[in-house]
């Protein structure tokens, strides 16, 4: 029987790498997956048209190094933060290179494979690959965004605050309201919903509509008693409320809701000293 050439392999057996071999497996690609010190790693690369990379950042350009490449092959790595300048020896090979990186959070492969279709990919590569690899996009049933060279850093620190750092904001209500004495096993299933609503209404809405709240009525009455609870609570809640709070009186002002004297009010409240407040 002979061996049908893959035309995708995938390098790096992580969490990415699985959901993405099973995602192109199941619209007909032919993809094969290998470690990057998998005994046939240099087999399956040299049988590859396309290659993706989803090793670790750290660990890119040391795998991209260590293959052989030809003329012909595509070399793409799927992170969100690194250049494509550490696929330069990929590229002196003669190989055309690029990034590939989905923008959807991969914890659970099983589940990140249902939540690829609707999410976005952000694509960096010239012709024909960017060509290929907008195909790649559409079959996935995602919508591909292009990137410009030396943007990448940028770009992924701003995708973390609609990540991880969305966790980063319900641990600091779970430990509020655990300071305040509200059990904090119950705090997570109380404020998911909550969450979920405020997507929801952002989606719908967008974002100056979907803002709610006291900065969103004007209200510094109640903005001045959230900062004063705050402050008694000590731990840098309240320095972290006033950052936040702040970068919401642009939203605010977008949403034509609140008057400038208003946000005037409200900034001076925020800006002056913990001290002073």
């Amino acid at each position: 029987m002979t061996r049908r050439v893959a035309r995708i392999a995938i390098i790096g057996r992580g969490r990415l790498g699985r959901c993405l071999a099973t995602a192109l497996a199941e619209r007909g690609e032919v993809v094969v997956m290998a470690s990057a010190r998998a005994a046939d790693v240099l087999a399956t690369v040299a049988a590859a048209e396309l290659v993706l990379l989803t090793v670790p950042d750290d660990a890119i350009q040391a795998v991209a190094d260590a293959l052989p490449w030809r003329r012909g092959q595509s070399v793409v790595h799927c992170s969100g933060a690194t250049e494509l300048t550490v696929l330069a020896g990929a590229a002196r090979a003669g190989a055309q290179v690029g990034g590939f990186h989905p923008l959807q959070i991969f914890s659970d492969p099983a589940q990140a494979v249902q939540l690829l279709a609707g999410s976005s990919v952000a694509l960096e590569a010239e012709q024909p690959l960017i060509d290929e690899l907008q195909r790649l996009a559409r079959l996935l049933g995602m919508t591909p965004l292009t990137l410009p060279p030396g943007s990448r850093a940028a770009y992924h620190a701003a995708a973390s605050f609609s990540a991880s750092f969305l966790l980063s904001m319900l641990d600091e209500s779970v430990r509020i309201w655990a300071a305040v004495g509200l059990p904090e096993e119950e705090a997570l299933a109380a404020l998911l919903p909550l969450a979920r609503g405020t997507l929801a209404a952002a989606a719908s809405r967008g974002l100056p509509g979907a803002l709610a709240g006291p900065i969103s009525r004007g209200d510094a009455g109640v903005v001045g008693a959230h900062l004063q609870a705050l402050a008694a609570l000590g731990g840098g809640h309240e320095v972290f409320y006033r950052e936040m709070s702040l970068r919401q009186l642009r939203l605010a002002k977008l949403s034509g809701r609140v008057s400038a004297e208003a946000l005037q009010t409200m900034e001076a409240l925020l800006r002056c000293s913990p001290s002073t407040a």
